[in-house]
């Protein structure tokens, strides 16, 4: 019998993977332009991070953790998130004694043990960017505006920004306390996870995707009313920098994150076009995280961005490159010929394909067609002996002699 992949561990073929290459390089060239600078680090980490950082509460943490012993009797868990493990990173190599104020991003697989649904797989990837010293909300509008300009290098403008505030551990008590008041009559109203962790994580009621929660805490208590001074002028100074910009946004009072780490400015990155899962990229402040780790009392702000959702959002998108030329060839001979040549073509760049098997012409130019190929020529004897050869536009039939050089013909099929 064939083995197959594990459920939730999922295959991307040639077919898809230039979806992803595009999103990856439009990442990367949007981060770097705003500074960022990538770090890689590992899969797994010691369990202790996770706990410490997500929070021993968190649905993560309780049930959809990878975690194992190893032969050294240590508590592994591979990575479910990445935030945790770059600032590890940051304060283990000391990042900070270099430069407080860091710009990070990261991509790679992160691993939850949950139900597998469209654009939700046990192994799954996330781009994320990290900025380490900065308490000022400028900075917090820099990201916003950062990640909105990411979507517009990929061709989307769909998926729209959402902002709200979750306070400080100054402000956010006394609106937990109010939050667990209101909801202590509706309990019966609630899902059993909200029932589960109603005393534990009483915020993430408000965006549970349950038809019931959601009627039962409509009217509970915003946490944009019960924010603490600063934390108000914060988030209005935010508002007013993206205003400034003109980056849209929408303002969310029932959005919450996850993890426990998340302070002041959150946001989402949402689209209508996924069903359910609606968010495509989130993130927002940890100004505790780095502290709560071991490291300095710096402030900290980044996000995550969900590949396999944005890729479903570019759909059928076709971002493989085609062969710039196929070279068909009439015999043993000349494929020998052609081998030089097609050498040649790549030392200077040009993506070159050719028959290898000796097939017919007909077969050979099936395939240059079937490969999309920008052009192709067909060698002969007579065009080895000449040194001359026409290659044929295959868009429009337009045919175009020239010498059979690499430097010709480059010339030709890739003019810019």
């Amino acid at each position: 019998m064939a083995i197959t992949a594990i459920k939730g561990f999922n295959d991307i073929l040639p077919n898809e993977s230039g979806r992803w290459q595009h999103i990856e390089q439009a990442a990367r060239r949007v981060f770097e332009l705003n500074g960022f600078s990538e770090i890689r680090v590992p899969i797994m980490e010691k369990t202790e991070l996770f706990c410490r950082s997500i929070g021993d509460a968190t649905d993560i943490v309780e049930k959809e953790m990878y975690t194992f012993i190893d032969k050294g009797d240590n508590s592994i868990t591979l990575r479910p998130e990445g935030t945790a493990g770059v600032m590890r990173a940051f304060i283990e190599h000391k990042l900070h004694a270099q430069d407080p104020v860091s710009k990070l991003y990261y991509l790679g697989p992160m691993f939850r043990y949950e139900r597998p649904q469209k654009g939700r797989y046990r192994q799954f990837h996330q781009i994320g960017a990290e900025v380490t010293g900065v308490n000022d909300p400028l900075v917090d509008a820099q990201v916003l505006n950062m990640l909105c300009a990411f979507f517009r290098e990929i061709g989307l403008d769909e998926p729209s920004l959402q902002i709200n505030s979750l306070g400080c551990p100054e402000c956010r008590p006394a609106y937990r306390a109010a939050l667990l008041k209101f909801l202590e009559g509706r309990l019966d109203q609630l899902c059993e996870d909200c029932r589960r962790r109603f005393t534990t994580n009483p915020l993430r009621t408000l965006d549970c995707k349950a038809a019931g929660c959601a009627e039962a805490t409509q009217g509970a208590p915003s946490m944009l009313d019960n924010l603490c001074g600063g934390c108000g002028q914060h988030f209005d100074s935010v508002r007013c920098y993206l205003d400034s910009i003109k980056t849209p946004y929408k303002i969310n009072p029932r959005m919450v994150r996850g993890l426990d780490y998340y302070t002041r400015t959150t946001f989402e990155l949402v689209t209508g076009l996924l069903g359910s899962q609606s968010a495509v990229a989130a993130g927002g402040r940890y100004d505790g995280l780095i502290s709560q780790l071991g490291g300095p009392s710096i402030p900290g702000i980044g996000f995550a961005i969900g590949v396999e959702r944005v890729a479903l959002l570019l759909g059928q998108q076709d971002f493989s490159r085609r062969p710039d030329l196929f070279i068909a060839t009439m015999g043993a001979a000349e494929r020998a010929g052609a081998f030089v040549l097609l050498t040649e073509l790549q030392n200077l760049g040009v993506r070159v394909e050719m028959d290898y098997e000796g097939k017919s012409l007909k077969s050979q130019m099936r395939r240059a067609d079937k490969l999309k190929t920008r052009y192709s020529v067909v060698l002969g004897g007579n065009e080895l002996e000449s040194g001359r050869a026409l290659f044929k536009r295959m868009e429009d039939g337009l045919q175009i002699e020239s010498v059979l050089t690499a430097d010709a013909i480059n010339e030709i099929v890739c003019p810019d």
